[in-house]
Order: C-alpha cells, then structure tokens, then sequence
C-alpha cells in the first residue's frame, strides 16, 4: 500500500474567508484602493431553529450572515468576505500574535510605488518597507498596512526571486510581466 502524503487531489488555495464589521465598506476598500475585483454576492445564511450554522461552521446556532462577497485580488486566490451577526460576536481582530491571528499578503511588482500609493490613499502603513538580505527569503521585501477596520495586511515583492528558490524549480512568482 503506497502512503498518501497530503489531501487527495488538492491542486492549491482556492479562497481566503474573513469577517469584516462592514461589508460595503471592505469591499469599497479591495475594489477602489487595493483593485479587486468584486465577483459574485452570496447569503443571506441563517438557521433560527436549528444548529446548522454551528454544526456546518462553528459558530453560535443563532449566528446570521446576512450577505457575503467575493473578490479576486490579480492572479492570487479569492476573498470570500463575510458579514456576520452572532450574540457571542468578539467585535475586535486578532493580533498576529493571537492564536488564529492572521494577515493577507499582496506580491507587488514595485514596492516603493505600492507603498507611495496606500500613502496616498490614507491607508496606515506599519514602519518602512523592511528588506530581507539573510537566509531563505533574502530577497523579499515585505512591509504591514491596515485596512480601515484595523485587519492586518502586507505587501511583499521579489522581483529577483527568494534565496530559497536555488534548491528548486518552483516560483510562487515568475520575473515574466503577467502581460508576456
């Protein structure tokens, strides 16, 4: 019998789910200043009788998603992002360093533009872009930002590749413009 190492048939991420306090506002946020595109609505999701929603999704069985949109961000995966309503609603995130603390990612080809940018914007970037010159993500340059409602967020660029990407023929991002 051969050991499977893995989910069976799993290709890669699909989409990444998160709450926000205002939905109009975070899709507003990904589409005008971040330059998602909005895709399709889904909801609303409820089970007032029931215990679906904390069987199918762990949370409370009174727990409502009035509506959910999703988004792709360039050629990454979908964000699915919900709106919810719970009576055990934690109303704050989580830092990076909480338990399921969290931070999407953003590969840019230019950074300083990126960071000009969001600057621009209004957006709070966290310190200077910081560049990594030692081990396996020398390379990288990555620097936080913070979406309106305060989630955590983060551009990365490495135009050049990542130290690690020498031991192997797999890229996360090719130095080929998206338009060759």
């Amino acid at each position: 019998m051969v050991k499977q190492n893995g989910i069976p048939g799993m290709r890669g991420g699909d989409h990444i789910g998160f709450t926000v306090p205002d939905l109009d506002q975070a899709v507003a946020f990904f589409r005008d200043v971040i330059g998602c595109e909005v895709f399709y609505p889904l909801g609303p999701f409820a089970d007032p009788d029931g215990t679906w929603m904390a069987d199918h999704l762990n949370v409370h069985p009174r727990a409502e998603i009035p509506r959910i949109r999703v988004l792709r961000c360039g050629h990454g995966v979908n964000l699915e992002i919900f709106e919810y309503s719970a009576p055990d609603q934690v109303r704050t995130g989580p830092k990076n360093s909480d338990v399921a603390g969290h931070h999407i990612a953003f590969y840019v080809d230019d950074m300083a533009a990126a960071v000009d940018y969001l600057r621009g914007t209004g957006v709070e970037i966290l310190g200077a872009p910081t560049v990594m010159t030692e081990g396996p993500s020398a390379g990288e340059t990555w620097v936080y930002f913070l979406a309106p409602w305060g989630m955590q967020l983060e551009l990365v660029s490495y135009p050049d590749g990542k130290a690690y990407e020498s031991d192997t023929d797999t890229r996360l991002w090719s130095a080929v413009s998206p338009a060759d």
